[in-house]
């Protein structure tokens, strides 16, 4: 896997993946930016979002669960000190479907943070996290 950020003026970075996608990154004014992309430690959460997010319909699918939807939402924070690595982060897990099995989506949320999102047990190192889960049944918000 490879990924390279290239600095295109004041505090704007173009980041390109090996895979052939692109992002502007940028810095806060007060940092020099102009606020024209996201920030580099805002791409990591955005990151680690996709990451668990992947492996929860990756596992509810295989396990033939009825999912329509899945939203992680992520707010996390960081050192006050130099580096400002972050030292909590609270996920939030929307996972809809007709039908879902609880029990199988706090399965697949545990199977990500304990085994398959490389990105969770990264962040692990230097943060603590918590989690919560929401279930939207799809079947009962029809028949309501």
């Amino acid at each position: 896997m490879k990924a390279r950020a290239r600095w295109v003026e004041g505090m704007a970075f173009m980041g390109e993946s090996g895979s052939g996608h692109a992002v502007v990154m940028d810095g806060a004014p007060e940092y020099g930016g102009r606020n024209l992309g996201i920030r580099p430690m805002e791409m990591l959460l955005i990151g680690l979002a996709g990451c668990t997010g992947f492996d929860v319909v990756q596992i509810l699918k295989k396990g033939r669960e009825p999912i329509t939807g899945c939203e992680v939402e992520v707010e996390a924070q960081r050192a006050t000190e130099d580096p400002k690595v972050f030292t909590q982060i609270h996920l939030a897990y929307r996972i809809s479907g007709r039908g879902l099995s609880r029990a199988k989506a706090e399965r697949a949320v545990t199977l990500s943070k304990e085994k398959y999102c490389s990105a969770s047990i990264m962040l692990g190192a230097t943060a603590s996290f918590t989690y919560a889960i929401d279930i939207v049944d799809e079947l009962q918000e029809a028949t309501a």
